[in-house]
């Protein structure tokens, strides 16, 4: 009988280590060690709109960066619209994700559900697009270098309109934070270097999308007949003034500058039909965002502000780009 109750006693305890070891992983607030297929983790995460290309990269970027450690990611679109993106981020902290990581439709407005979730706990990334809310706290931001891009697309807009210069108008979104840097660069640019003779004649809302891109732009080429250029802050609103300068035949007249560096803005560049982009690299932005969550997750370190440096992009460039072949 003693021997017996050794036996079940020995048992007991085996069995009491092997719960202990398996309730243990994953433990560190839902960051897998990338040995496991099975998800112990999940990444809340808000965009702007997943109409844009842009965004659709940095999603499949941060699905395939979050597999690696055991995250699987949730991914909505606001819809443009910040009342829909709050109620994302609520619904977000109900469900109990690990982590929220947001591209704010509005850089203010989202500062209330960033707050909500900072109450409960749940750690908050930007990428993309900042917060402007200084009450909101947020971990950290992973984003272009926007104000250095906007001065690239003020050096590319003094380049396509040669000593000549002359009256240009930039199509803006004064919603994102981001936008609005890509502004300032540009104004600074032409600031610092007047020899460029260009002279800014109106700021017009693009939005960041092709339709109110081609209003804004027919609006301007009506009140600015011998406009020379168009800054537009993407590529959609860009394409819109393509299309406004179609409609108005003054495509050899009026040359057109935007920023992102999407397959439809290097395409349109391709062709002649926008002079060039500073380029955003959205692959990189999924990826890092991830991985900043992931180290704090860790107990590393996490550089709060992390800026990507954007590139100018031609048409030669656009001529030997291995991307654009492929679509031939």
């Amino acid at each position: 009988m003693k021997r017996l109750f050794l036996l079940f006693a020995l048992a007991g305890l085996l069995l009491g280590c092997t719960s202990e070891d398996d309730n243990s992983a994953g433990s560190d607030g839902g960051v897998g060690d990338g040995d496991s297929n099975a998800p112990t983790g999940v990444i809340g995460a808000t965009c702007l709109t997943t109409n844009n290309p842009f965004f659709i990269t940095i999603k499949d970027a941060m699905e395939e960066e979050a597999a690696k450690h055991g995250y699987v990611v949730e991914y909505l679109s606001g819809d443009e619209d910040s009342e829909k993106q709050s109620n994302q981020i609520k619904d977000f902290i109900v469900k109990g994700v690990d982590a929220i990581a947001i591209n704010p439709c509005n850089s203010m407005a989202i500062g209330s559900a960033i707050k909500e979730a900072n109450e409960a706990g749940i750690p908050v990334f930007t990428f993309d697009m900042r917060s402007s809310d200084p009450d909101a706290k947020v971990v950290a931001h992973v984003g272009t270098n926007n104000f250095q891009g906007g001065e690239l697309a003020g050096e590319a807009m003094a380049e396509a309109l040669g000593e000549a210069g002359g009256k240009v108008v930039i199509l803006d979104f004064k919603d994102a934070e981001s936008c609005q840097q890509r502004v300032a660069g540009f104004k600074k640019y032409l600031a610092d270097h007047p020899e460029a003779n260009i002279e800014i004649v109106a700021e017009l809302p693009g939005n960041g999308n092709q339709s109110d891109g081609f209003a804004a732009a027919e609006d301007a080429l009506q009140a600015h007949p011998d406009l020379a250029g168009f800054f537009a802050i993407n590529d959609p609103s860009g394409l819109g003034a393509v299309a406004a300068l179609e409609k108005a035949n003054k495509t050899d007249q009026v040359k057109i500058v935007a920023f992102d560096g999407q397959l439809i803005g290097k395409k349109a560049i391709k062709e002649g039909k926008i002079y060039a982009d500073p380029i955003q690299f959205p692959d990189k932005i999924g990826r890092e965002i991830v991985k900043a969550i992931v180290a704090h997750f860790r107990g590393d370190p996490v550089e709060a502000d992390m800026m990507i440096d954007s590139a100018l992009y031609r048409q030669e460039d656009a001529l030997k780009d291995p991307e654009l072949a492929e679509e031939q």
